[in-house]
């Protein structure tokens, strides 16, 4: 064959090559431009070692993910392997159309795919996240590459995440590729939201305690959120200079020890040796002062007379003068409270008080407080002045997961005397500081109902029963004597008890079956009833065989069902506010359905008490369980509130969980408070929305919308939640009511969907009113709730 032939040959196959490599590539580009909505498909673009737009995810087992070097077509694809089992993922998030149907395919490949453990659906599978019937089917063993597709209804979701697995809610080994990825858009809703009302067609009034707040002894909620006191362990229950305490020893680590014998409280009392005047003592850093404030405690002190003088000093800097000393001059034998006071120069967030002996001996510090002079009854003035604004009508305490461990009678008498404890459901330290009075004096401060729940945990139902005389008994009862003794003669009067607190469940203090719970809950409820027949009790409920089994031997014993939930995050605005309004409706609908199936129900109106809701997500930030919340966040807290006015039959009472830091309302530092978004929209619809609702007749979506009279009809109010990006001119047709086209509207939204407050800094998120005439048309702006307040001829 002489050159030019082989030339020729060469060239056609080097051409073929091209082609054939073009044509391959063109695939994901054509993919890409066309009907596919998947960026980076076939995952040729890398970005770092990960395909760009994709990243991974395990929730179980070990897996490896591998960027593989091989490809259906071109020269990548994404794998996962395990040889000891793997639940996770290549993932994806991408936006999509609501209300509207889409086709999901892919290429997949499998080596010697087997279940560990799990289910129908384990194996080589994918999957929308949060949405497990949604998937296509799975590959076991060795497959080559197969095409797996599904077609799907998007129904709330606004955006998705794609899981590419090896296993699913399970553990599967081997290994599998995933390439040419590709969602398709079939057909879309065509939204367009029209707001029709029928101001005749009324419901039931909304109780005003679908307001309520509920705060637990959990991470910053009361202690360093609601509480006034500056400093942590302040009754020593860690030892001083060890492990978790914040004191540390001052003059060496040899001058203090924790003396056993004869503690002031609890288990042991600091004692401090001084030898020779050198300056021995202890010292709690990391406090929050601020200029020119006032700060006013007490210290419990005993000791040798050649110990003293003992100086109580409130650092605020590092120079000789940042500080401020109140000295006590003589000590006893016998532990003696002395008054502190003091006044900042400076601002800081690590300011110190110190406490030294100056001469030759021991002494003991029984208890040391320090709180801001400006506090109310001990608790924080700033967290006051916003909690009044958020005007709750009731409080529930003490928990939660705390009150099953939970003994009141710690929380009663001298606060000092009072033990610590370590918190019996939680992290940390229950210094019981904040009992029965401080927390009903708490309730009068706010001009709010105080709700009491009771241990049916670990607790008994002669605790309960005396629990309730203590609170409610007459002064010449052993328990109202109790309480006289305490400081408060005359009755609390309070109506609201909760009997036991997640019961159901597993982690619950005290935890039995519900064949044996029923009878508890009877036992600890007659108990109480014989103490005050009068008080209305809350039970402890979670939907379906719990509920239903409480209900048919529990139904006398009761007044109210109590149900929490609970959401998470989804990656999109619309389908994230939805999770709320649906969970409540999910809830309704079964207390629907118990009231048709369960004959102990018949002739009784047991309601609702969703006395824990809310969102749970996010990292820690302001302590335990400190999540952050988002304009988002609010926006779904609204719509939550839109389904209580729907559901006002049924909804007597909800407790947002909870009111500060611990997945809270409002935010506090050492020094500031500030509302969350969240917060704001319980404040505007308790200050602003009727109370007797009416029907929206038209279709809204994708936003929420709701109506009500006022309580003396001359308005009706108008809310509607958008969480889309585009604003919104509703027409607007109201039958029964006549408007005179002038009123309030009061707006909550931000840059984003992400936007936050901060305690100390100006807010991102707030409500906006303005005065508003009114024709035809309700305006909505992006990511927004916005109620109107309209006058009624």
């Amino acid at each position: 064959m002489d050159t030019i032939n082989v030339f020729i040959i060469a060239l056609a196959i080097l051409i073929t090559m091209m082609a054939t490599h073009e044509a391959n590539a063109g695939q994901y580009y054509d993919q890409k431009s066309s009907k596919n909505l998947i960026p980076n498909p076939s995952f040729e673009i890398a970005k770092g070692n990960k395909p760009e737009g994709w990243d991974t995810q395990s929730w179980n087992g070990k897996p490896e993910f591998h960027y593989a070097e091989i490809g259906r077509t071109g020269n990548r694809s994404v794998m996962i392997s395990s040889d000891e089992g793997a639940d996770a993922a290549w993932f994806i998030i991408l936006p999509v159309e609501p209300y509207s149907t889409y086709k999901l395919s892919a290429w997949v490949k499998t080596e010697d795919v087997k279940v560990i453990d799990g289910g129908e659906l384990t194996g080589a599978t994918i999957v929308l996240h949060d949405h497990a019937d949604i998937h296509t089917p799975r590959l076991l063993g060795t497959n080559d590459w197969t095409k797996v597709e599904r077609e799907f209804q998007t129904g709330d979701m606004d955006a998705i995440q794609i899981n590419l697995m090896l296993g699913l809610f399970g553990l599967a080994k081997g290994k599998v590729w995933y390439d040419d990825v590709s969602l398709e858009l079939i057909s879309k809703t065509e939204l367009k939201p029209t707001l029709a009302i029928d101001a005749n067609k009324e419901g039931e009034p909304i109780s005003k305690y679908v307001y309520g707040q509920f705060i637990e002894h959990l991470g910053r909620c009361i202690y360093g959120g609601i509480w006034a006191e500056m400093l942590q362990d302040r009754k020593f229950f860690y030892d001083v200079g060890r492990g978790e305490s914040p004191w540390k020893p001052i003059g060496g680590n040899d001058v203090v020890r924790m003396v056993k014998q004869n503690p002031y409280v609890g288990e042991h009392t600091p004692e401090i040796e001084v030898k020779n005047g050198t300056p021995s003592g202890i010292s709690h850093s990391g406090l929050g002062l601020i200029k020119g404030k006032e700060y006013t405690g007490r210290i419990v002190l005993a000791g040798e007379k050649n110990a003293g003088p003992i100086e109580v000093s409130l650092v605020w800097g590092t120079d000789p003068k940042s500080r401020q000393t109140v000295t006590i001059e003589k000590l006893t034998g016998e532990f003696t409270k002395y008054p502190l006071k003091f006044k900042s120069d400076a601002t800081t967030d690590d300011g110190r008080l110190e406490i030294v002996g100056r001469g030759e001996g021991t002494f003991k510090i029984g208890a040391v407080s320090l709180m801001p002079a400006d506090n109310i009854s001990g608790f924080r003035a700033d967290t006051i002045k916003i909690l009044k604004e958020l005007n709750s009508p009731v409080y529930r305490w003490p928990g939660g997961n705390f009150v099953s461990g939970y003994n009141w009678k710690d929380g009663i008498g001298d606060p000092d005397r009072r033990p610590p404890r370590k918190n019996p459901a939680w992290s940390g330290i229950e210094h019981n500081d904040v009992g029965l009075h401080e927390f009903l004096e708490f309730c009068r401060i706010l001009k709010t109902d105080p709700y009491i729940a009771v241990n049916t945990g670990l607790g008994t139902p002669e605790e309960a029963a005396e629990e309730v005389e203590y609170v409610n008994g007459a002064p010449d009862t052993p328990m109202g004597r109790l309480r006289a003794q305490n400081g408060h003669r005359e009755p609390y009067n309070v109506k609201w008890w909760g009997v036991g607190n997640e019961m159901y469940g597993g982690w619950q203090l005290g935890h039995m079956p519900i064949t044996e719970y029923v009878k508890k809950h009877n036992a600890v409820a007659k108990a109480m009833w014989e103490k005050d027949p009068s008080i209305k009790l809350i039970a402890s409920g979670t939907v379906g065989e719990w509920d239903e089994m409480m209900f048919k031997h529990c139904a006398d014993y009761m007044n109210l069902m109590s149900e929490h939930f609970y959401c998470g995050e989804r990656p999109g605005v619309i389908e994230h506010v939805k999770l709320v309004p649906n969970a409540i409706k999910g809830i309704c609908n079964a207390y629907r359905d118990y009231r048709k199936n369960i004959p102990t129900l018949k002739n009784k109106d047991i309601r609702i008490a969703m006395d824990e809701w809310n969102y749970w997500y996010g990292p820690h930030l302001y302590g335990e369980l400190g999540t952050r919340y988002f304009l988002k966040d609010a926006l779904g807290i609204a719509a939550g509130l839109h389904e209580y006015y729907r559901n006002s039959d049924l909804i007597f009472m909800a407790n947002y969980a909870q009111t500060v830091n611990v997945i809270g309302a409002i935010k506090t530092t050492k020094t500031a408070a500030e509302f969350e978004t969240t917060g704001l929209v319980l404040k505007l619809y308790r200050q602003n929305y009727g109370t007797i609702p009416v029907q929206v007749t038209s279709d809204c979506r994708p936003l929420d919308a709701t109506a009500a009279w006022s309580a003396d009809r001359k308005k009706l109010t108008i809310a509607i939640v958008n969480p889309t990006k585009e604003a919104f001119d509703l027409p607007l047709k109201i039958t029964g009511a006549k408007l005179k086209g002038s009123g309030r509207c009061f707006v909550i939204t931000g840059k984003d969907e992400m936007a936050y407050n901060e305690p100390g800094k100006p807010r991102n998120v707030d409500i906006a009113e303005n005065a508003v005439k009114i024709s035809d048309k309700l305006h909505a702006v992006p990511l927004s709730v916005t109620l109107y307040s309209l006058d009624v001829q």
